[in-house]
């Protein structure tokens, strides 16, 4: 027989003891639940890691982008279960489509990336609710670098799966990791692409520049005469321009003389002045007439320019015994002619039309002029008259005539001219290639 205290403990033990059961089976359970979740989430850990190395190994590889972005569409469509893609980056301030994958036209061509897209401005601004017209994705995934977009990614059709959370949701951090990778790498790549071609240009430049140079006749390769002076000046505006000019000793007592101007600037009026040189280095003679020597360097430019360029001269005979100045004018600004016994300030603007404009020129005429005793003659291409000012072009002709009508040497008045660029340099007016061609008779 029990005593009532024995009963009391027995009922009291046995509560203990089923409680105690009851604690452990659930806590068991718990346990066995938390570890199935660790497991899941150190699967998913695991293949957002691999996913990440893979693409890393893939940057590395310094793939081109065409290679990446396949790459990428690969990743989001076999391995997220993403059924449509859209890519738009943002290069000096221009949106395009990089990448479409299982998007219509008509869908793309809907999109205002500056109206629809851009109102998602912050690093965590991703939206699962699209506003109306993109209602045909899921997602919107910002992209951007130091805090500047510089992309966006719409997804869409994802394949939900029967149980769990939606993968819309689950891999929008991995997606928008990625897609910042990508994108990041593909800007460096270009940038990076940029900058070799501008070492390029920058080499090309240099090297065209130093030939040109080789081909302006420096102050040692000018005629020498007690009874001329020149001077000349050479101000290119990218390094090598389509400015030119040249000296040719015809005769004992002839010299030959131009400036050219070759429509356009950089390498390729570069390289059409280049070759102008040599043409007419070869066909300018003391026996050949103004007319057919403008005839043949008129065909030589049509060969050489193809119509897509041409070029305005000016072309002289001088004889230092006759004091005769044969010329042509082809379109080119005309020099000026001081004379300063009389005062008198001649434009010197008889010729043609320009080399180049037309297969044949009709009508050459040749002007002829008898120099008087200390006259001053300066030609020059139109950057030295030309000026910029905001977005007007202003002409810069008045100042240059005041420098050459006074007395002073022609070494003094190409001083002043060189001034004069220097100043409209600072001002940022100049804008063309400037030659400068200034003669003294004696």
């Amino acid at each position: 027989m029990f005593k009532s205290d024995d009963l009391s403990m027995i009922c009291y033990l046995t509560t203990y003891i089923f409680f105690v059961n009851l604690v452990c089976r659930r806590t068991g359970k718990r346990v066995i639940m938390i570890t199935h979740t660790r497991k899941r989430r150190i699967r998913l850990y695991k293949d957002r890691l691999n996913i990440l190395l893979d693409l890393a190994q893939t940057i590395n590889e310094d793939h081109n982008i065409e290679d990446l972005l396949s790459e990428f569409e690969i990743l989001l469509r076999e391995e997220l279960d993403v059924g449509k893609i859209l890519v738009y980056t943002n290069t000096e301030g221009v949106w395009s489509n990089l990448l479409n994958s299982g998007v219509t036209p008509e869908e793309v061509a809907g999109i205002d990336v500056e109206r629809d897209l851009t109102v998602f401005k912050g690093i965590e601004n991703i939206t699962l609710t699209p506003p109306e017209n993109l209602k045909g994705f899921d997602a919107i995934i910002p992209l951007f670098h130091r805090f500047k977009a510089i992309g966006y990614v719409l997804i869409g059709d994802v394949e939900e799966e029967q149980q769990g959370i939606s993968p819309t949701i689950k891999h929008l951090k991995l997606i928008q990791i990625i897609s910042n990778l990508i994108i990041v790498f593909i800007e460096n790549k270009r940038m990076h692409a940029e900058l070799l071609e501008q070492q390029v240009m920058k080499k090309e430049l240099e090297l065209a520049s130093r030939i040109q140079n080789q081909l302006i006749p420096g102050p040692a390769d000018l005629p020498q005469h007690r009874k001329l002076a020149i001077h000349t000046l050479y101000h290119p505006h990218y390094g090598v321009g389509g400015d030119y000019y040249d000296f040719v000793k015809l005769s004992r007592n002839t010299i030959g003389f131009c400036v050219a101007d070759v429509s356009g600037k950089g390498i390729s009026a570069a390289l059409l002045m280049s070759n102008f040189q040599a043409v007419i280095r070869s066909a300018f003679t003391s026996r050949v007439k103004m007319k057919k020597l403008i005839h043949q360097l008129n065909k030589r430019v049509n060969e050489s320019a193809n119509s897509e360029k041409f070029i305005t001269i000016f072309i002289g005979k001088y004889n230092i015994l006759t004091r005769r100045l044969s010329y042509v004018n082809a379109g080119h600004l005309p020099p000026l002619l001081f004379e300063p016994q009389k005062g008198h300030l001649i434009s010197l603007d008889k010729g043609c039309i320009g080399l180049g404009m037309l297969d044949t020129i009709p009508v050459i005429e040749t002007g002829r002029v008898t120099v008087s005793r200390g006259s001053k003659l300066l030609a020059f291409t139109d950057g030295l008259v030309e000026l910029e000012r905001g977005d007007e072009i202003t002409s810069g002709l008045n100042a240059v005539e005041k420098i050459i009508s006074n007395s002073q040497s022609i070494d003094t008045n190409i001083e002043e001219i060189r001034k004069f660029i220097s100043k409209h340099v600072d001002r940022q007016s100049i804008f063309d290639d400037i030659s400068v061609v200034g003669m003294a008779f004696y």
